[in-house]
């Protein structure tokens, strides 16, 4: 196993993972913000270099954590071997067990690797499986057009504003998840909507994978077009960062994936997979709540 903290060697990793898209998009987006400042605190662990196999990004060591912050505690992987990413996992300096954590990707073997080197760490696994989509150029991205009196009033997200957040994302209600919404909404680019108070009616921001999440409109504001002009212009803001503007959807979520194509979205073949990891030891009622993790 090998921490890369050279420079040159991460944006060396940077252009050989944009080779291996869009299985390495999650990882991509991770060490792209690692190369632009690193707000994050993030950094990579591959098993070997130049000819890596694996990688793994994972928060820095000694970055503050709590044990129960499933969404700060988050590693996104790629790997070109499926034994070289296990072995990987499964070394004890990668990875924490010790603490709530999720993994994501966009490979197939990742749920099974994760339940053999979990089981006998007395870890649960929970999968939640989506669509992957990344937005085109923005050149190529639909003209928004609402003719709305007065216009909508744009700005980004306030740290103000993550208590709001917290309490309409479907994975949201805790204080790990607050605090974590805040830190997106002062490290990553954001958009919404604010009403004549100045107080976001509509949004959508950007995680640690660079990738585009909780979009929103709350249901006094929503049949505006708000979700579009979001979408088109967080796009348009990650573009002209130089990152690609990635992101997932349920397939049950019709109004959202319709949305997604009529913005000509491309929709991936591969799907994206998140894993929450949950020491035994975490869970209220183990004899309850293993069931949930089993699939």
């Amino acid at each position: 196993m090998l921490v890369l903290n050279c420079s040159t060697k991460l944006q060396k990793l940077e252009h050989l993972l944009k080779k291996n898209f869009p299985e390495s998009l999650k990882v991509y987006g991770a060490v792209l913000n690692i190369n632009r400042g690193n707000p994050f605190r993030k950094e990579v662990v591959v098993d070997s270099w130049p000819e890596f196999k694996a990688v793994i990004t994972r928060r820095q060591r000694e970055a503050e954590s709590d044990d129960l912050d499933s969404f700060t505690n988050a590693y996104a992987v790629f790997y070109k071997d499926l034994q070289a990413y296990w072995a990987l996992l499964g070394n004890p300096e990668t990875i924490n067990w010790e603490q709530v954590f999720q993994i994501q990707g966009l490979q197939d073997g990742l749920f099974d690797v994760s339940k053999a080197v979990a089981g006998p760490k007395l870890v649960a696994v929970k999968q939640s499986s989506f669509q992957m989509v990344i937005h085109p150029d923005p050149d190529a991205l639909p003209e928004v057009n609402l003719k709305l009196n007065p216009p909508p009033r744009l700005a980004s997200l306030d740290v103000s504003h993550a208590s709001l957040l917290n309490e309409t994302w479907s994975r949201g209600g805790s204080e790990q998840c607050r605090k974590y919404l805040a830190s997106l909404i002062c490290c990553f680019p954001s958009v919404c909507v604010l009403d004549e108070n100045g107080s976001p009616v509509s949004w959508g921001l950007t995680d640690q994978f660079a990738t585009m999440i909780h979009g929103y409109t709350l249901p006094d504001h929503r049949r505006k077009g708000y979700n579009r002009l979001i979408a088109t212009m967080l796009a348009k803001k990650l573009h002209s960062r130089g990152f690609p503007a990635q992101g997932n959807v349920l397939e049950d979520n019709l109004p959202s994936v319709t949305l997604l194509k009529s913005m000509n979205a491309q929709f991936l073949p591969c799907r994206f997979v998140r894993l929450i990891h949950t020491p035994y030891r975490f869970l209220t009622a183990p004899h309850l709540q293993l069931s949930e993790f089993c699939g």
